[in-house]
């Protein structure tokens, strides 16, 4: 026999009753919550960026005050994306409510993509729908908003899906002059490194080739080059080409440093876009095919020491023109990536957490979070897809804009002018011991338009 205390008075009753009835009580429980209110989970990919945590809390307390309760899914897709719902953390006001100061993930952050395989996509699906979610927040770039439109392509309404904006790269398709969060934080660190280095090339009679992250577009090396006023920089979006040999960049850097030299300074700072690498001909490194690939089939560039192998090519062009110069190649990239914020992508951040809850709350859906003329606006997954790639659009530097322009006068390199001005030309060629002929002939194609391909015309003016 058992005892089943209701209200006060005691009525004793079978023991298989009482085992009905403590079911029956368990599963009125379980309906209970799984009918309560539905929350909201917030999921951080791809690479950090100073201010995902300023993200999370500003969506976690819009909506906790809207009586939403709110869960943070750990380390990206890595763990729904395999069906565990056990990776998940509560994120609540008092948790959160000073997580805006630091840099890094609160949640985690992977590079895990759900996308490559239908099964992992209807396991995030199923995940999120098993942890009562209806309101689904992503952070991070290009990749993670493909994966975010997918999911709520692939949820048919039953997950509502708002994406925000992250990537110190700066190269998704938002407005022109509206940056991505993180951006402002890693070129302003990145300048604070490149004004050191630049006090030491100048004491050291040394030339430095800073690479920095930008795996598609060259948005954070211009930004560091332009503002810290860098010797040259270089970047994806100023080749034509498809694919570029790898001694056209040599020259371009040793056509820098010779006219550097021209003005009497042995030093120099040079910024190379990491991107350079993937528009480099096979033939020049054969090693592209071999190397490591992360889970959305892009080449895991930090395993190829770019800079290390510019260096040693520019050292011997250099050589042969009797010329010795002092080169140091370094990385800059996970130095700024996982900084705390600086007031402006703090700011920046409150308000896209914000307007990103705030849309979920009020049933929007497929989007993504920008704030322009200080106001949200929602820019629907649909219309920044590319047509051609099927994927999130990628947003590149302007070569064309005054931007660039202004930033290209500053860089000291060739111009026309360098091979139209005879005593120039001369003083430039006496440097590498050639002729003026030879000097031109090695260099003169640095500044002459490339010619369209056969069968082609050029449609710019």
């Amino acid at each position: 026999m058992g005892i089943v205390t209701i209200d006060s008075p005691s009525v004793e009753i079978s023991e298989e009753t009482s085992k009905n009835l403590v079911h029956y009580l368990a599963q009125i429980h379980l309906t209970e919550e799984l009918m309560g209110n539905k929350k909201m989970a917030i999921l951080v990919g791809g690479g950090p960026a100073p201010g995902i945590n300023s993200v999370i809390a500003a969506a976690t307390i819009r909506a906790t005050l809207s009586g939403c309760e709110v869960i943070g899914i750990k380390d990206g897709f890595k763990w729904i994306a395999q069906g565990d719902i056990t990776k998940v953390v509560p994120l609540t006001i008092e948790s959160v409510s000073r997580i805006h100061f630091r840099g890094g993930s609160h949640i985690g952050i992977s590079r895990e993509n759900p996308t490559k395989d239908p099964k992992m996509l209807e396991n995030v699906i199923t995940s999120l729908l098993r942890l009562n979610v209806d309101k689904f927040l992503t952070i991070g770039g290009d990749d993670t908003a493909y994966s975010a439109y997918c999911v709520d392509k692939k949820g048919s309404g039953r997950i509502r899906v708002c994406h925000v904006p992250k990537t110190i790269d700066n190269d998704l398709d938002l407005p022109y002059g509206i940056s991505t969060f993180g951006f402002q934080t890693a070129r302003h660190l990145g300048v604070e490194i490149l004004k050191n280095i630049m006090v030491d090339a100048k004491t050291t009679s040394r030339w430095y080739f800073l690479v920095t992250m930008g795996r598609k577009a060259g948005h954070l090396a211009m930004g560091i080059g332009k503002s810290a006023g860098a010797t040259l920089t270089l970047i994806p979006e100023e080749f034509e080409e498809k694919t570029v040999r790898l001694q056209k960049i040599v020259d371009i850097v040793v056509g820098s440093i010779i006219k550097r030299l021209s003005y009497g300074r042995q030093d120099g700072v040079c910024v190379l876009a990491e991107g350079l690498v993937e528009l480099l001909d096979n033939r020049d490194l054969e090693m592209l095919d071999s190397v490591e690939r992360d889970a959305h089939d892009n080449i895991r560039i930090a395993e190829i020491n770019f800079g290390q192998i510019l260096k040693a090519e520019v050292q011997k062009r250099l050589k042969g023109f009797g010329i010795k110069s002092t080169i140091v190649a370094k990385n800059i990239g996970y130095e700024l990536r996982c900084a705390d914020p600086i007031p402006f992508d703090m700011e920046y951040t409150r308000d896209l957490g914000y307007c990103g809850a705030q849309f979920l709350l009020d049933g929007g859906s497929a989007a993504m979070v920008s704030i322009q003329d200080y106001k949200f606006v929602p820019l629907y997954f649909k219309k920044i897809l590319d047509p051609k790639t099927k994927k999130m659009k990628i947003r590149m530097v302007d070569v064309n804009s005054e931007y660039y322009q202004i930033a290209k006068q500053y860089m000291l390199r060739f111009q026309k002018e360098d091979f139209a001005d005879a005593h120039e030309l001369a003083k430039l060629a006496a440097i590498t011991k050639q002729s003026l002929e030879d000097f031109e002939a090695q260099f003169g194609y640095l500044v002459e338009k490339p010619k369209p391909a056969p069968g082609k015309t050029s449609t710019k003016k």
